[in-house]
Order: structure tokens, then sequence, then C-alpha cells
């Protein structure tokens, strides 16, 4: 089978066919961060599971969710860009 792929589709490779690689990586870069504050500070297996899927379960599903099909590290470029020069454009039509 010959398959035609348009020459404007961009291949983006994914794990799983879900997240790209580079958000899996922020995924699991903050997932051993929290493994490592919440082992610090709780001792309760229960707490520490509470507070690891309640701080790890909303970063990984706004990752593979994302905005408008954009990159989760491409986003939080934007986010820190537009912090940094703020700038308000205002069009007024007369």
């Amino acid at each position: 089978m010959n398959f035609i792929i348009p020459k404007n589709y961009k291949f983006k490779p994914k794990l799983l066919g879900i997240i790209d690689y580079q958000t899996a990586i922020l995924n699991a870069i903050w997932a051993a961060f929290l493994y490592l504050l919440v082992n610090l500070f709780f001792h309760t297996l229960s707490t520490k599971v509470y507070c690891f899927a309640g701080l790890f379960l909303p970063f990984s599903l706004f990752s593979i969710i994302g905005m408008n099909n954009e990159n989760m590290i491409s986003v939080i470029v934007y986010i820190f860009k537009f912090y940094l020069r703020q700038k308000i454009f205002l069009f007024r039509k007369q």
C-alpha cells in the first residue's frame, strides 16, 4: 500500500500517540519533583498519594489536552515572553 501524505502535514513523534516527547519529559521532571516534595513533607501513604495526584493530574491533563494543539513548552514560553514584555494594543475604529 502506498499512502500519499500532503506536504504541509507535520509529523510529530509522540509517546503512545497521545503526548509529544518534550511534554512527556517535562511531565516526568514535574512528577520527580513532586515525588521528592511529597516524600519529604508527608509520612502516611494515603496523604502522599492524595497530594501527588492532586498536584500532578491537573498538570498532566493540561499537557495532554493542551491549548489549541500547542506544545506545553511552547505555551509556557509564550506566557513567559508575554510577562516579560507586556504591551497593551488598543484598536479603536473611528
